[in-house]
């Protein structure tokens, strides 16, 4: 659809596209809101029509973030490990959420839309902690007016620059099309690249879960390091003698653990790759024997209840 086709549909039914775009966009799926809040703000005839627009902003929003708190509810981190192996760093992508959920508590669903990743994976961890939901809906609907007023807010103030923009676009639609097009294809080829490196990155010395439980075994001296998200711990049980760490606490979790002694460090994420992300900070960091558990918790909690 050219720009100016776009601008009439907004013209006819802004409050309608509006709410589509942005339930389509909160529901995970690639339909970018931004630009279109951007050109509604710029056509709005009134305040008065600003404001319904903006209303049909929030609408669409809590209704969306509203059906992904149920599904965490339900479904708990499961979900989140669905959503977070489509990001470029899947291993860190549910503890590094949840850090920055219970860091910032109900702030955190205010700021949420601003955050690239955060805002598909903030509603339904608000769902697995049991965040009472008249709290979330609140925050959830103060985080919407802010992100799409904002949005609103500039086009409205920057109208006629928008605008130009627009018949500029029009003008030479070939070419605009050819940006986008290649825009689209540059994005997942850049995801792919970064995956790639991560899975080079994975090319690191492993440990296995029956390795691991012969050393503890023979009582000789480790660090086990868990990565997990805490309610994940919760919910599944601590490791007992692990200690329990974060990504942006790292070195802390060491502490004055020998550099020369082994650390091994585990994650309930795909590929391992929150663990292979550790391993690499503290080999970096001087440590010299770190490997990563082959498999994760779900490795672990295999082969200890066979060695039960």
């Amino acid at each position: 659809m050219e720009y100016f086709q776009l601008s009439e549909a907004l013209r006819r039914d802004a409050v309608w596209v509006v709410f589509l775009n942005v339930l389509l966009q909160q529901a995970g799926l690639p339909v970018p809101a931004v630009p279109t809040l951007l050109l509604a703000g710029s056509l709005a005839a009134t305040s008065g029509q600003l404001f319904t627009v903006l209303a049909a902003a929030i609408v669409a929003s809590v209704i969306a973030d509203g059906l992904w708190y149920l599904i965490g509810k339900t479904f708990g981190y499961r979900v989140l490990s669905v959503l977070c192996r489509l990001s470029i760093n899947p291993g860190s992508c549910v503890s590094h959420a949840e850090d920055q959920f219970l860091r910032w508590g109900l702030g955190s669903l205010v700021i949420a839309k601003f955050i690239p990743g955060f805002s598909i994976v903030a509603p339904p961890i608000a769902g697995s902690l049991r965040m009472a939901l008249p709290s979330f809906l609140l925050s959830a609907a103060a985080g919407a007016a802010l992100w799409a007023g904002v949005a609103l807010g500039i086009g409205w103030m920057l109208r006629n620059e928008v605008q130009a923009v627009i018949n500029t676009l029009d003008r030479n639609a070939g070419y605009t099309v050819t940006t986008v097009v290649l825009l689209i294809a540059a994005l997942p080829s850049w995801k792919l690249w970064q995956k790639y490196r991560l899975r080079r990155l994975s090319v690191l010395p492993h440990i296995t879960a029956g390795e691991l439980l012969a050393i503890k075994d023979a009582h000789q001296p480790l660090l086990v390091l868990d990565l997990r998200a805490s309610q994940t711990i919760t919910e599944t049980g601590a490791i007992v003698g692990a200690t329990i760490a974060t990504h942006d606490r790292l070195l802390e979790a060491v502490g004055q653990w020998p550099k020369n002694q082994l650390i091994v460090t585990l994650c309930a994420c795909p590929e391992d790759a929150g663990a292979v992300q550790a391993a690499h900070r503290l080999l970096n960091s001087g440590y010299l024997s770190v490997r990563p558990l082959k498999g994760g918790y779900i490795a672990w909690s295999s082969a200890a209840n066979v060695n039960l």
